[in-house]
């Protein structure tokens, strides 16, 4: 009984060990319910990201990403990390992310096919709702966006795969719905390359306003590459003034299905990269004595850094030349080499 009674007090005694309290959930963004006139699958999720400046800067408006497959089971969630990891780093603009939930993709995000057969038998879906899905983006959609959120009038739209797809078939048939383009992996084997060996008819026709397109593909092979380097081709010789484009090619690095979430992020820098600074480090971690900075070094830090005054390098290149920029305004060039383009130029 003793010992009972000595085990049962060191229990006691002992502390206890920690609890967690009841569960919260983590927000990453808002979801509304859209009702559209245009769509069959009338329904949608619309699901909004706000920047931390939205709330801290009642005055300023900002741009506005449109996610394709963006619904709050689809790409919505690594995509709002990707803009909410700026808010930790300050690598690229803050921006409104809108997440469209897809319904049907292989309907409402295809092209029309001469023949649907094959592709009703390959993707059990009937193709050729691209079209009615721009005019729900167009009349639908942005006003809706326009009219409740700050937005700046810059509106990109973004898709992987056959998102991607229609992200280049808007480009090319209605280039005004959107300013910024980013398009990763698309399809471009769609009717045996049809957007790729067309793509210089439909270049010349493309109207005043400026427009970016950023460009990515792994290691696709068959048509869906052939294509994408038909519509590469075209840019090199053809793209009008008014349209600056980049592609990086990840197919050494990348496949299909793990493509999306690195270029995301590099798409968002390349297309909206904020400026930055090289400053000196402190003696702790091996940097110069601490030391007055000088006349033009203040005049450095005073001058408000822009895309435009600032210095195009890589990080490795500002590391190499850091006694000679401090305080400078840098844009960097972070994340894989384009291999080809004329954005940033």
């Amino acid at each position: 009984m003793r010992i009972i009674l000595s085990l049962a007090a060191l229990l006691l005694a002992a502390p206890l060990s920690a609890q967690l309290t009841e569960a919260e959930p983590y927000v990453l963004g808002q979801t509304y319910t859209l009702e559209s006139a245009i769509l069959k699958e009338g329904t949608r999720k619309i699901t909004v990201r706000l920047p931390a400046e939205y709330e801290a800067e009642p005055e300023r408006a900002f741009p506005v990403v449109y996610l394709l497959d963006g619904g709050p089971e689809q790409d919505f969630a690594h995509i709002a990390g990707i803009a909410q990891s700026r808010e930790m780093n300050y690598s690229f603009e803050p921006l409104i992310l809108v997440g469209i939930q897809s319904v049907n993709r292989r309907h409402e995000l295809s092209p029309p096919a001469a023949d649907p057969a094959p592709y009703e038998e390959a993707l059990r879906a009937t193709p050729g709702g691209s079209a009615d899905y721009r005019r729900f983006l167009k009349d639908e959609l942005k006003p809706m966006i326009e009219a409740q959120f700050r937005t700046d009038g810059r509106d990109a739209i973004m898709g992987e795969s056959l998102a991607a797809l229609f992200v280049i078939e808007t480009l090319l048939k209605e280039p005004e719905l959107f300013d910024d383009y980013i398009a990763i992996s698309p399809s471009m084997w769609w009717e045996e390359m049809k957007y790729g060996r067309e793509v210089e008819a439909y270049l010349e026709k493309m109207g005043s306003g400026a427009r970016r397109l950023y460009l990515s593909t792994a290691n696709e092979g068959d048509w869906h590459r052939e294509g994408t380097e038909h519509l590469i081709a075209a840019l090199r010789l053809h793209a009008p003034e008014n349209l600056t484009w980049t592609f990086v090619d990840a197919g050494e690095s990348e496949t299909h299905g793990t493509l999306y979430h690195p270029m995301a992020l590099d798409a968002f820098r390349a297309l909206y990269g904020t400026p930055s600074r090289e400053y000196r480090s402190y003696p702790l971690i091996g940097g110069p004595e601490i030391r007055e900075r000088s006349a033009e070094e203040n005049a450095l830090l005073e001058q408000e850094c822009t895309r435009e005054n600032s210095m195009l390098m890589t990080p490795g290149t500002a590391e190499r030349a850091r006694e000679a920029i401090y305080y400078r305004c840098l844009l960097l060039e972070l994340g894989p080499t384009p291999r080809e383009g004329n954005l940033g130029e």
